[in-house]
């Protein structure tokens, strides 16, 4: 039997009847899991999340606040008077809420997932390195311009650290500089170097009619644009979006993160070069694994975990594609 609940676009609470299993040790654990918005993205982190908590005889909760920063801290200060063992949440504006992560920290168990926020009292940051996995997507930029060119790039937001991470990996890459994460670009101007001039990045708050907006923005101020980069996993989708109702389509190079259904569709056709995928389904089994381990369930992992466990990304080019779906597929129930 699962045990999940759901909330954020449909909404219960720990005093609803889940069927939650009662151990020997009394109650079930209860463990919540909060994303950084609403996307598609997050539907496999879900199955993660109900597979780790029926293993493991807990009971989970998902959250996916609609709201930004004031609607995560809404539901994170709620979890904390619902007295829960366990949270794992991926931070919207980490720099701006470490002392707000501390609080939670000091009142339950707390780690982090898929973007950290590094200087809070979290117990471990699961995910992949943003900024290898950004460096990944340049080098797929690079193959899809070998002799460089003009590309915009496109993202949520800038304040969470999987985006700036993951868009200085990119712009690294391309422009040949050496490694170093804590580089950062400002993302207000034009950047050249290497054959390369990145017109701007554009962000949308994680807001889809945004998103459209800015590559058609885009897309009119730079009509010779060789490449867009879609950082965030409907990013692509919206640039394929606009590319095709401005006829457009395989004019300009795509080039995504992330396994959205459009994305790898894109890729099949021949109109995407390829995306960097992350294992979100991980990030949900991880994140309930290690949360019942340190909340001492039955079972459960009773090593403390390392303060980054590493979830690696890789690159799905044309090669790959039709595998890595069918995969995706499985995972999702659709075979």
């Amino acid at each position: 039997m699962r045990t999940i609940l759901v909330f954020g676009l449909c909404f219960c609470s720990f005093g609803c009847d889940s069927g939650a299993p009662e151990g020997a040790g009394g109650p079930a654990k209860r463990i919540a899991f909060v994303t950084n918005g609403a996307a598609d993205f997050w539907v496999l982190a879900r199955i993660g999340v109900e597979d780790a908590a029926e293993k493991y005889g807990v009971e989970a909760s998902f959250h996916m606040p609609t709201g930004g920063v004031a609607d995560q801290k809404r539901i994170l200060e709620d979890l904390l008077v619902k007295g829960v063992d366990g949270i794992a949440v991926s931070p919207i504006d980490p720099r701006n809420q470490t002392e707000f992560l501390d609080g939670v920290a000091a009142r339950t168990k707390l780690i982090t997932h898929d973007s950290d926020a590094p200087d809070s009292k979290r117990i471990c940051f699961i995910g992949v390195d943003n900024y290898d996995g950004g460096r990944l997507c340049g080098e797929i930029v690079q193959e899809a311009l070998p002799d460089g060119g003009k590309i915009a790039i496109f993202v949520g937001r800038m304040e969470q650290d999987n985006a700036r991470r993951r868009r200085q990996g990119v712009i690294d890459q391309i422009l040949g500089r050496d490694p170093d994460p804590d580089r950062f670009d400002p993302a207000d101007g034009v950047i050249e170097g290497n054959g390369f001039t990145i017109v701007g990045t554009y962000t949308d708050q994680m807001d889809t009619a945004k998103a459209k907006a800015n590559v058609e923005d885009a897309l009119s101020r730079h009509g010779d644009l060789d490449g867009m980069v879609g950082l965030f996993a409907y990013n692509a989708p919206a640039i394929l979006e606009v590319l095709a109702q401005s006829g457009k389509t395989g004019r300009v190079k795509v080039i995504g993160f992330d396994e959205a259904d459009e994305t790898l569709a894109g890729i099949e056709a021949g109109i995407v070069e390829g995306t960097v995928v992350q294992d979100p389904y991980g990030y949900g089994y991880r994140s309930i694994e290690i949360l019942a381990g340190l909340t001492s369930v039955s079972g459960a992992p009773t090593s403390r975990p390392a303060s980054f466990v590493h979830i690696p990304a890789r690159a799905i080019r044309k090669a790959e594609v039709v595998a890595f779906r069918a995969d995706l597929a499985k995972k999702l129930g659709k075979e």
